[in-house]
């Protein structure tokens, strides 16, 4: 059974010997059957290790009114796994967790998904969703037939963030896409991909380039009207590009946010949802020696 099952409705509560502690209400309560899961959780919302080792160690039921604050401050963002065939595994690279705690955010890697009730109760406990970069889309997302100019596909990642999205657009969640996460996105709501761009769109744009990543590849162009230009206050910036697929046809549910200089969509948005953006280039990548990176991940969070 999906470990997000029997999860209380209000996220970041835990045990303590039989009691319960609502941060929403900041009160305990008798709640014999809580899970240990959420225990977990919210010790490591705690901002440093001595109030969390306080807590793992505290026998009493008060918990300083300025930890349930700080706790309440950091939202929770469900993060798309990363998934090795070859391994076995399940995985993630550490600047897509470390860039949202750094912006304030509480990162959880998601289990796999595969049905409507699990991905209700994962969107349920999140604040916000990050799609995250991995293998090729599969071109049966967009009812198109896969060419061997098309990578390694993943079928659970294809499902889960279906699933996923679809319950993050219903309850109007907080949603950033990332390289994978933009072509996704965009797919899954009508939209279309080149299946290799080097390929089918050659230009001399460096869209895959060499370490290190955290550097910038090429420039966008941000569209006026767009909400990235209100963040950012540039008409041009500079970004990292580590991608050989990229948008053909845009959905009709999304808006150009940027182009690269050889006309490909570079970030998008959908006008009718609370936060739903996504970009082609890395900014788990770049956040550390980039301002305008750390200014995307910190407004995602704000919104979560």
């Amino acid at each position: 059974m999906s470990v997000f099952h029997n999860i209380p409705s209000v996220f970041g509560a835990f045990s303590l010997q039989n009691e319960y502690f609502d941060f929403k209400s900041c009160k305990t309560i008798d709640f014999s059957d809580i899970l240990s899961y959420n225990f977990s959780i919210a010790t490591a919302l705690l901002p440093t290790w001595k109030q969390r080792l306080f807590l793992q160690r505290s026998k009493f039921a008060e918990i300083p009114q300025e930890w349930v604050i700080e706790m309440k401050r950091r939202p929770v963002i469900g993060v798309i796994p990363l998934i090795d065939y070859e391994k076995h595994s399940y995985w993630m690279l550490p600047g897509y967790m470390k860039g949202l705690q750094e912006a304030g955010a509480f990162p959880l890697m998601l289990p796999t998904i595969d049905s409507v009730s699990a991905a209700e109760n994962a969107v349920r406990i999140c604040n916000g969703i990050l799609f995250t970069g991995g293998q090729d889309v599969d071109p049966a997302v967009y009812l198109k037939k896969k060419t061997p100019l098309c990578g390694e596909t993943s079928p659970e990642r294809d499902l889960m963030e279906r699933l996923i999205l679809e319950q993050a657009m219903i309850a109007d969640k907080p949603v950033l896409g990332i390289c994978r996460g933009i072509q996704f996105i965009n797919a899954a709501l009508g939209g279309t991909l080149w299946q290799d761009i080097p390929t089918q769109k050659p230009s001399e744009v460096v869209h895959c380039q060499k370490p290190p990543y955290n550097f910038p590849s090429h420039n966008v162009t941000i569209c006026a009207d767009a909400p990235l230009r209100t963040l950012i206050r540039q008409e041009t910036i500079s970004v990292n590009s580590y991608h050989h697929q990229g948008i053909r046809e845009l959905s009709p549910v999304l808006e150009p946010m940027a182009y690269a200089p050889d006309g490909l969509v570079e970030a998008v948005y959908s006008p009718k949802h609370y936060f739903l953006w996504a970009v082609q280039w890395h900014p788990e990548l770049s956040y550390t020696t980039d301002e305008n990176s750390r200014k995307i991940l910190r407004a995602f969070v704000d919104r979560c």
